[in-house]
């Protein structure tokens, strides 16, 4: 009912900046908040940024001053701006997460929805 697709992802050296784009689209009523996730080789996925349909914005404490998020309430679309990646632990899968209503056969429906990911490699 809802699909969430990434893009934006890629290689960059130490220093460099990538900005991830999520749009959503489907049988979308109503995007509550909507988020970054990021799951680097061997790790648990974990909380990069979330941010609700308010604007109110959370980081995690390893890119706080370095990562922002922002979404278009018109495009449906949350980005992720990344500068000043210098950290290997950056080197990850990011996933875009999104807290939809829908409105299926006369009944809403809230669901978290996520996309298929988009890897992200820091390296010289």
């Amino acid at each position: 009912q809802v699909q969430l697709v990434e893009s934006g992802g890629g290689l960059v050296q130490p220093g460099g900046s990538l900005r991830l784009s999520c749009a959503a689209s489907g049988s979308i009523f109503r995007i509550n908040a909507m988020g970054w996730y990021r799951q680097a080789p061997g790790k648990q996925r974990e909380l990069v940024a979330t941010i609700t349909n308010g604007g109110r914005t959370n980081y995690a404490d390893s890119v706080k001053g370095r990562f922002t998020i922002s979404r278009d309430h018109t495009k449906n679309t949350v980005y992720l701006q990344m500068n000043n990646i210098l950290k290997p632990e950056d080197t990850a899968v990011y996933y875009c997460n999104a807290n939809v209503q829908v409105l299926s056969s006369g009944n809403f429906y809230t669901d978290d929805y996520w996309g298929q990911g988009t890897r992200v490699t820091v390296s010289s």
